[in-house]
This record gives structure tokens, C-alpha cells and sequence, in this order.
């Protein structure tokens, strides 16, 4: 049979373009099916406007607390209309850029809504039936909400309608969820100048990621004068005007909190929704894509990717699945190592992890040793008047391999790299100390912690 394409990606973000301009560069005849604008999720109501909004908030923040360092500011204001523009500036470039590697490459460009309607067939919208060997579902996630009495009032809002909010900051922002979502947002509206108070279910903030980053950013967060609860079970939310009234229960005693906002930050859902025409299934569980370790679905010319699947929800995870996925349909070997997720979060200071920690390597009777090294001996730490932080190292207790690092510092989320390499080429902390780090700078702190081995 001849088809019109080799491959139909359905969803523009990262778990779709990326792996569109591969495939293109392979030779394959591309399509991408995208009903909202190219960049996904993350492009256009995640990771890039949040990080934008959130470096503009940390100037705002440092120009409030200048004087100590010589600076003395006057009629320093925010105009949320300014940022709201400057988010979509950025935004609007790197869609440019897409949209150009797609004429460069001669992707095709399909405007909708994709329904699968065979194992080699699209429908665009219901009208264009577009024909390939191959399908790659990345159609992404959207907020997650939980049961909870009042969630439906109108202003509580999720994570993507916030970001679209142009008003003044919120007098008093309640978040419901202490996940990564959830502190982001905190950072964000604590630099605005927000009271915050952040309701979690869990016993701890960052419930998957390192305990003492849950623990360091609860410190941090109330030292700014946030109200941080965990083992939080919130049981309704009532408004009154333009108030809002959270009523949680706390180590089985009520109380309630009020302000003037409301965001709900409990995690994200795979858009599985009318993916799929009657009479075409795929095997599902729990709302996710079923696949196997080639990314095909239990329809093999149809492919998955990214939120869809669960898992790990991350953009570069996404990417990096996509680049599988197609690997596998071009005969090839994928390159990235899938099980090297770095982790970022980008609070104020910013935490990042890859590998394990010391406790999994607990769990798992691996025999490791941990280091950390604490930031606030870092020159460039001090200088820039950073806050707590620490770069911490797990290593194999017999050959000193490198296992896994955790880094809660000024641009932990770009040093982390430098330890998904290591672990990635299987280096010991030996060889890693043949590393020379310029002074002054933040990457030395790894230096340091490296030096810690014994």
C-alpha cells in the first residue's frame, strides 16, 4: 500500500517535534497534526513562559533588597500587562524557530484536531483522512483536578490559566498541591510579593524527589513568610465575593485558610480523549498508553510518547522517547540512555537530581557512600547572595563510580549535566576530579564535593 506519509505525528510539543525534525532528517515523509500552536504544553503554557515569568520575578524580587549590595532603587514597579507580553515574545520566537526547521525540513503542518481511525490513518478535524506506516501518538497531558467541593467555582484556576492572568499579583494565592508544579508557582508570587500559603496531601513537599529537598524548601518558603502545610487533606473551598475559603484538615484538625486566589496543582492527565475512533483500540491502563520498550503501542505501527504513557511527565523526557520511537522505525539505535532523567525544578534556589540517592541505593543493596557539600562556602554563592544550598554525590562504596547527585543551587539545573554525563560514561569520582573548574563560579561547588570522597 502506498501511503502519503512514512510518519504522522500527532501533538506539536517536544515529544513531537523533536523526534519530527529527526525523522525528516532520516528522510522520512513527515507530517505533525497539532490543533493549538506548535511547541506543545511546554513551548506555550508551561516551561518557558513559567521560567519566564519566573526570571523577570527574581529581578523584581533582588531590585526590592538591593540597597545591601550598593544598588538604591526608586519607583520600582511590575506591570503584570509587560510581563504578560515579554512571556509572549519568547514564546512567539522559539514557535518561529519550529515552524521554521518544519519549511526547512518539509514537514507537513496539519491544523487540528487528530482522530486514529486506523492503524494508518488519521482524521484531520473529521473532514482529511491523511494515510502513513507509521503514527506517533504525543499528544501530551492537561491539568489534573481532584474531588474536592467548591473546585469548580468560578476563579480557582489551574496552572495554565494563571499563566495566562494579567491582573495585579494575588494579595493571598492558596496553592493546593506541593509538587513541582505547585512550588514553582510559590517561588513565582512569593518574588511578586504575594502571601502564600501551599496546602499538601503528602507528609512532605516533592514527594518523588529527594527528602531534604522537600525539607529545605519548606524551610526556605516559610522563611519568606509562606504557610506551608503537609498531610494536608483539603475538604472544600467556599467563596464570599472575591474571597476564597479552604477548609483542610491537618493532623486530623480543621482549619481553614483565605485569600483572594486559588491554584490547583495536583498533577497532569494523559490527553487520551477521543484519540481514537470507534471501532480502533489500543491497549490502555488507567488512562495511559500501554507500550513497550520500543514505544509501540499493542498496535504496532502506531507509536507513544511523553505524558501519554505516565511515567516520568518531563519535556526532554518526551524528546527523548520520540527519538526512540523513531530509531526503532528507521532500524537504528537510539543514542540517549532512558533511564538518566534529570530532574529540575526551577524554585528559588533551583534543585535539580539525576541517578539515585542514597536511600534507593539503599533500597536497591547497592553498597554507596554519599557526600554533600554545602553552597554556602562557594565563592560565587556568596558573592551573588545566594541562599541555603548544597551539591550532594552518591558514589559506589567499592569503586567510588558515580551513582547519582542532588544540587539545590544558584543553576542547578544546568550543573546537573556535568553528573548525567559521569554516570552516563560509568566515571568514577577519580575521574571526575581530573575535571579543573574555574574560580569563581558556581560549578565549583562539584569540585569541592568531589574532594569530600575519601
Amino acid at each position: 500500500m502506498a501511503y502519503q506519509y512514512d510518519l504522522i505525528v500527532i501533538g506539536g510539543g517536544p515529544g513531537g517535534y523533536v523526534p519530527a525534525i529527526r525523522a525528516a532528517k532520516e528522510g522520512l515523509r513527515t507530517a505533525v497534526v497539532e490543533q493549538d500552536a506548535l511547541g506543545g504544553t511546554c513551548l506555550n503554557r508551561g516551561c518557558i513562559p513559567t521560567k519566564t515569568l519566573l526570571h523577570t520575578a527574581e529581578l523584581y524580587e533582588a531590585m526590592q533588597h538591593c540597597e545591601g549590595i550598593g544598588i538604591h532603587a526608586e519607583g520600582v514597579s511590575l506591570s503584570m500587562e509587560t510581563l504578560k507580553a515579554r512571556k509572549e515574545q519568547v514564546t512567539d520566537e522559539l514557535r518561529k524557530g519550529i515552524e521554521a526547521s518544519f519549511k526547512k525540513l518539509k514537514i507537513t503542518q496539519l491544523r487540528g484536531t487528530g482522530t486514529i481511525v486506523s492503524a494508518h490513518e488519521v482524521l484531520i478535524d473529521g473532514k482529511e483522512c491523511c494515510s502513513a506506516e507509521h503514527i506517533l501518538i504525543a499528544a501530551g497531558s492537561r491539568p489534573g483536578r481532584v474531588p474536592i467541593p467548591g473546585l469548580e467555582l468560578p476563579g480557582i484556576l489551574d496552572s495554565d490559566r494563571l499563566l495566562e492572568r494579567a491582573e495585579a499579583p494575588f494579595a493571598h494565592l492558596i496553592i493546593i498541591g506541593g509538587g513541582v508544579i505547585g512550588l514553582e508557582f510559590a517561588s513565582l508570587y512569593q518574588a511578586l510579593g504575594s502571601k502564600v500559603t501551599v496546602l499538601e496531601a503528602m507528609d512532605r513537599l516533592l514527594g518523588n524527589l529527594d527528602r531534604e529537598f522537600g525539607q529545605s524548601m519548606k524551610m526556605l518558603l516559610k522563611k519568606r513568610g509562606a504557610d506551608v502545610h503537609t498531610s494536608a487533606s483539603v475538604q472544600k473551598i467556599e467563596k464570599d465575593g472575591s474571597l476564597f475559603t479552604c477548609t483542610f484538615a491537618e493532623k486530623e484538625q480543621v482549619q481553614t485558610v483565605t485569600g483572594d486566589g486559588v491554584l490547583v496543582a495536583v498533577g497532569r492527565k494523559p490527553c487520551t480523549e477521543g484519540l481514537f475512533a470507534e471501532g480502533v483500540q489500543v491497549e490502555m491502563e488507567r488512562g495511559r498508553i500501554v507500550v513497550n520498550k520500543q514505544f509501540q503501542t499493542s498496535v504496532p505501527s502506531i507509536y507513544a510518547v511523553g505524558d501519554v504513557i505516565g511515567g516520568i511527565q518531563l519535556a526532554h523526557m518526551a524528546s527523548a522517547e520520540g527519538l526512540h520511537a523513531v530509531a526503532h522505525m528507521t532500524g537504528k539505535t537510539a543514542e540517549v540512555r532512558l533511564d538518566l532523567i534529570p530532574s529540575c525544578v526551577y524554585t528559588n534556589p533551583e534543585l535539580a537530581s539525576v541517578g539515585i540517592t542514597a536511600d534507593e541505593a539503599k533500597k536497591q543493596g547497592v553498597p554507596a557512600k554519599s557526600v554533600k557539600y554545602p553552597m554556602s562556602a562557594n565563592g560565587k554563592s556568596v558573592l551573588s547572595n545566594q541562599e541555603r544550598g548544597f551539591i550532594k554525590v552518591v558514589y559506589r562504596e567499592e569503586d567510588h563510580r558515580v551513582l547519582g547527585a542532588q544540587l539545590m543551587c544558584a543553576r542547578a539545573t544546568d550543573l546537573v549535566s556535568f553528573f548525567t554525563a559521569a554516570i552516563a560514561n560509568e566515571l568514577t569520582v577519580e575521574d571526575l576530579r581530573k575535571t579543573m573548574f574555574p574560580h569563581p563560579t558556581f560549578s565549583e561547588g562539584i569540585g569541592e564535593a568531589l574532594g569530600l570522597v575519601e
